[in-house]
């Protein structure tokens, strides 16, 4: 026997054509996103420009960590409106959410290339101690730190979505991680990563100038690119787990596993496959060995209760001869 089907639980279950838009996209995460490109640009601009002029390695560290955020944000925007427009088109096979994720990388990739030049340039400051303008960079710095808290308060809510009646079904669910926004919590990192490299240089800035601690300026410079690499290397892990699907490991194959073990214990799953193509959703294929009794509606209905499994592929065969 060989019996597959693949369905897309909803309230028309019983068809057999569906859509493969799996992610509604997030809105008001795009509207915040675009709001916060404009005062990060005009800052950056502001602060590099103060930077040398007042010969602040801090606040020109700051200026340019700046500016690879508005990059990111305009990146950020660009994959929703991109992920949007081709949501419809057939060559993505399992929907256009990926293209925010692939932002969200990208994102991280320029926060560690960030570092690495705040690295240098604090490298150069140390070895090659300049005069700086304290009381002017200290005005900018906090004019920048106010910018960047304005940002963080507009991304970070966008990412967050109701999910309270997902426990009314009697399943756990993978949590806050899988229904993530991370093209959205890329951009909330950039700014919050700048919003603590601000911190810093004013705090660099006021040691200087109350205490002659000009070294303190570059040091400063050191601490922030450890932490936005640290924090780089985090939204890589995460973003590189979806768009490798190396999620093999996520409570839903778990409930996978228990829902047939449960429902159909004379089964033998021999092959299953779950990744992510939205934000809590999931697609999964599973392969299993039965008697004639079993069918694949049967399976796809021990399934249906977890709501995250969005797209199932399901293959029964007949068990093999001894």
């Amino acid at each position: 026997m060989n019996s597959a089907v693949s369905v897309n639980p909803s309230p028309t279950a019983g068809r057999r054509t569906h859509s493969h838009v799996f992610d509604e996209g997030n809105p008001l995460g795009e509207k915040k996103a675009r709001l916060a490109i404009w005062l990060t640009a005009t800052m950056m601009v502001l602060e590099i420009a103060s930077g040398y002029y007042f010969n602040s390695m801090a606040l020109l560290a700051d200026g340019w960590h700046m500016s690879s955020h508005a990059l990111a944000l305009g990146l950020s925007v660009a994959a929703y409106v991109a992920a949007r427009r081709l949501s419809g088109n057939p060559r993505f096979a399992f929907g256009t959410w990926k293209i925010e994720v692939l932002a969200g990388y990208t994102s991280a990739l320029f926060l560690l290339l960030v570092a690495g030049l705040m690295v240098y340039e604090s490298v150069v400051r140390l070895l090659s101690p300049a005069a700086i303008g304290y009381e002017q960079a200290i005005a900018v710095a906090v004019i920048g730190l106010a910018v960047n808290l304005a940002c963080a308060w507009l991304l970070k809510d966008g990412h967050h979505h109701g999910h309270g009646d997902d426990h009314e079904h009697g399943h756990a669910h993978d949590g806050d991680a899988a229904h993530e926004d991370i093209n959205l919590r890329s951009a909330y990192l950039h700014v919050v990563a700048d919003a603590a490299t601000s911190v810093m240089a004013i705090v660099a800035l006021v040691g200087g100038m109350l205490w002659g601690f000009g070294w303190l300026d570059p040091v400063m410079g050191l601490v922030g690119a450890a932490l936005v690499a640290a924090w780089a290397l985090g939204l890589l892990r995460s973003s590189s787990r979806v768009l490798l699907d190396a999620e093999m490991d996520a409570p839903v194959v778990r409930e996978v596993r228990e829902a047939i073990g449960e429902g159909a214990p004379a089964a033998t799953i021999s092959d299953l496959h779950v990744w992510r193509v939205g934000k809590g959703k999931y697609a999964c294929i599973v392969a299993l060995e039965a008697k004639d009794d079993l069918n694949a509606d049967d399976v796809r209905q021990l399934l249906s209760i977890h709501e995250e499994l969005a797209h199932v592929t399901v293959e029964v065969n007949a068990p093999a001869p001894a």
